[in-house]
């Protein structure tokens, strides 16, 4: 059993590279969090490293504790990260989005022993401890760490099965699963990143790489930070993607490679073109959810491919597919082969394999002796829910994929009851049961609608014992939600009905469900509330 860890792998790369930039902060993204712009060299941020590791280990947090870290995408998040690592706890990304609701689950499942908060978020994230009665220390980073109470240290050192975090994604049926991340979780995202090939090799100490992407999602906390790290290159983190001042941004950081999501290729294409549009050394985009319209027009133009991928945050880089080399297809929804390392299955819903170029469930998992390389470990306290993502040996993904003649997989559908709104999965299961605890609530429903820019929008069917519900309405149960979900999880869209589509067992006839949104939607029953959902500070 390997003892490397991130940290050590990162202590190396500082060691190695120590004169080379690791973080660049760009004068935008400095403004707007009141920090210093400039590059952080491999050697500096270690000292910060640290520095920080010996504050947690005077504070008594070892092995088996956990930290929440509420810092958005700053170099903070990452000193953190990779100080707690070093001790063998746990890190568990608090999305700044989530409001008192999500904050009390959170908080109370993951059991953290402190949170690492912004100061302006501090009081409502004591709040929402206190509101559970638990005994979490909130503090802003650059206060001192009193004493933490929290479980004994283990004292055998940290090794890739110990646990390095907690990531949250949405549930299907019921609340937000905590996904257990070990160090081989991220150490194998570096190496897939290094040794993939293709169109998007990465080369040893000149990478520059920029992403707008959250650092408490796996992409950006994975991928991006583990490949930089791995090869010895730069990470520019922007606080988020600003399409009007996108492409300076890129020119001002020298990325010669940047990671997107679907939204982005789709709001830079409504720009007017520009003589500018190819000035920049950016070789190649990785991400996903590219309009098939858009995608060759979008290369043609700014003179870069966009080099679709699929991956969750349960399979990590272990299951990971890209079209990282040519034919890419573009025009479809191709996102490629899996190498030699992926095994894949797609089935129907009796778990026999369908034939080419029909949609099935698609099933990942990894060659050898290990299947579940480089995937995460187990959702914490379901062993349930991880022996069902598991069955037959093989993750069930949810995602409805199809398989070409040539052996290249074209995304269809989810199976799973999720709508992705601007990179963002939203369980519908999670917004309704928010929904009914308004009183002018008495039975919700909620579907995704298409959406030109964003993808999805949240679409809610309601039925109120208000009478002559209508505008007025809809706008107070949406800024109440607001209060109690992240913005991006509140409908979009509200439309008053007298009932849902039930079973006998009263359950919701999902389908039924989604062609009644369509046919509201078409007759022009909903109640457009979108302008009501602004990101809160």
């Amino acid at each position: 059993m390997s003892s490397e860890t991130v940290f050590s792998r990162f202590a190396v790369a500082a060691v190695k590279y120590s004169g080379n930039p690791f973080l660049n902060v760009l004068p935008e993204t400095a403004g707007i969090y009141g920090i210093d712009a400039g590059e952080i060299t491999y050697a500096t941020m270690l000292a910060r490293v640290l520095a920080r590791q010996e504050a947690l280990r005077a504070a008594g947090l070892g092995k088996g504790a956990r930290i929440g870290l509420l810092l958005r995408n700053r170099p903070d998040f990452i000193e953190f990260w990779f100080a707690a690592n070093g001790l063998g706890v746990s890190v568990v990304p608090i999305n700044p989005d989530l409001r008192r609701s999500e904050l009390e689950y959170l908080i109370g499942h993951s059991e953290m022993d402190v949170a690492i908060v912004l100061d302006d978020r501090r009081a409502e994230v004591a709040a929402a401890a206190q509101a559970i009665g638990s005994a979490m220390v909130t503090l802003p980073p650059g206060e001192p760490l009193p004493p933490i109470p929290g479980p004994t240290p283990d004292p055998e050192a940290p090794d890739q099965t110990t646990e390095a975090a907690l990531l949250y994604t949405s549930g299907t049926t019921g609340d937000p699963k905590g996904c257990v991340l070990t160090n081989e979780y991220f150490l194998h995202s570096g190496d897939w990143y290094r040794d993939v090939g293709g169109l998007i090799s990465l080369r040893f100490g000149e990478e520059r790489m920029l992403t707008p992407l959250p650092l408490f999602h796996m992409n950006a906390m994975a991928v991006s930070v583990m490949a930089m790290v791995t090869v010895g290159g730069c990470l520019t983190v922007l606080d988020r993607f600003h399409p009007t001042t996108w492409w300076d941004s890129v020119r001002r950081s020298g990325a010669t490679c940047l990671h997107y999501l679907g939204v982005m290729p789709s709001m830079l294409m409504t720009a007017p073109a520009s003589s500018q549009d190819r000035n920049h050394a950016v070789r190649f985009g990785f991400g996903a959810g590219t309009p098939r319209e858009l995608h060759a027009p979008f290369e043609e133009r700014f003179g870069f491919p966009l080099i679709e991928a699929w991956a969750m945050t349960e399979t990590g880089s272990g299951g990971v597919i890209c079209a990282s080399r040519e034919p890419r297809k573009t025009g479809t929804n191709c996102f490629g082969r899996p190498t030699g390392d992926v095994e894949i299955r797609i089935v129907d819903d009796a778990g026999c394999e369908v034939a080419t170029n029909a949609p099935g469930e698609l099933l990942v998992r990894r060659v050898g002796d290990d299947p579940r390389y480089g995937f995460f470990k187990e959702y914490l306290k379901n062993p349930g829910a991880t022996g069902e993502a598991w069955q037959g040996g093989w993750f069930h993904t949810g995602d409805i994929v199809a398989r070409d003649e040539d052996g290249d997989l074209h995304f269809v559908d989810r199976k799973k009851n999720v709508i992705r709104r601007s990179g963002e999965n939203i369980a519908a299961v999670e917004v309704e049961a928010v929904l009914m605890k308004h009183p002018l609530v008495k039975q919700a429903a909620v579907a995704a609608t298409p959406d030109a820019v964003r993808g999805d929008e949240v679409a809610a069917l309601i039925v109120t014992p208000a009478a002559n519900a209508g505008q007025e309405v809809a706008e107070e149960i949406v800024r109440w939600t607001l209060g109690q979900l992240a913005y991006y999880k509140v409908p979009g869209w509200v439309a008053f009905v007298t009932e849902l589509p039930r079973t006998p067992t009263e359950k919701i006839l999902r389908a039924a469900l989604k062609a009644l949104v369509a046919e509201k939607m078409s007759q022009g029953t909903f109640i457009d509330t979108r302008a009501l959902k602004r990101r809160q500070t």
